[in-house]
């Protein structure tokens, strides 16, 4: 009985080192860098309008940016801007001056390889425009040829060439794309498709422009934009990435 006893313990105490050591094995396997996902404000600046505002005298325009992350994929997303553009038209030159608003949602639809934060999204934004028009010159075509003209230069006056208060309202989807150049430093770009859903404009001269919208076209309420951005991510708190699963590690 005694040595059906030893026997039985040895083989228990044999045991108990084999899994000691397997443990240990596993201990000493080195660790790979945890990385983390970010959750925070990201804010920024559309550079395209700066610099176009440089270049062409007939514009200036300033556009702030933001993102703040709500889930891994989820983020609410605004813009905020103010335009002046002069239009010249073959029949007449105005001006358009005013603010904008744009608001909504960034969807990522790129999958990041271990550490990264890129982002790919597309997201949907509702645009709000409050602005005026000053119509500065128009041109009349007239019949009479008497001096081999068909048009005369008229100046805008007070009553007909300025029009304030003027809104509008709009849709936009929106395909991004984000690129981390240094850490929480990324650059960015946008293309956007706008529909116009309803503006208020004066009885006399139509809206052919609005800021943050852009062009509007003779008998066709869509629009296109773009922007190219610079921004920087203020983290508020970050959580370490899920652990990979074994197939996932395999493959």
């Amino acid at each position: 009985m005694l040595k059906y006893t030893i026997s039985i313990l040895m083989l228990l105490f044999a045991a108990q080192l084999t899994a000691q050591e397997t443990t240990g094995k596993t201990d000493s396997l080195p660790a790979g860098p945890t990385y983390y996902q970010k959750y925070g404000l990201r804010v920024g600046i559309d550079l395209s309008k700066p610099l176009r505002s440089l270049l062409d005298e007939s514009y200036q325009g300033l556009e702030l940016v933001g993102d703040f992350r709500l889930s891994e994929n989820l983020y609410l997303a605004a813009e905020l801007g103010t335009e002046k553009k002069t239009t010249e038209e073959d029949n007449f030159n105005f001006t358009t001056e005013g603010n904008y608003l744009k608001a909504g949602i960034d969807w990522n639809t790129y999958e990041n390889w271990y550490g990264m934060h890129n982002i790919i999204s597309v997201g949907l934004r509702g645009g709000f425009s409050a602005f005026s028009q000053t119509l500065n010159s128009y041109r009349i075509y007239t019949t009479d040829q008497y001096w081999n003209e068909n048009t005369e230069d008229f100046p805008g006056t007070e009553n007909l060439g300025e029009y304030s208060g003027l809104t509008a309202q709009w849709a936009e989807v929106v395909l991004g794309l984000k690129v981390e150049m240094f850490t929480n430093l990324y650059m960015g770009a946008t293309v956007r498709l706008h529909y116009l859903i309803n503006d208020s404009e004066s009885d006399v001269f139509p809206n052919l422009y609005i800021p943050g919208f852009n062009k509007v076209t003779d008998g066709s309420r869509f629009g296109v934009g773009y922007n190219y951005t610079i921004s920087y991510l203020i983290p508020i708190f970050k959580t370490a990435n899920k652990p990979k699963k074994k197939e996932e590690l395999d493959n």
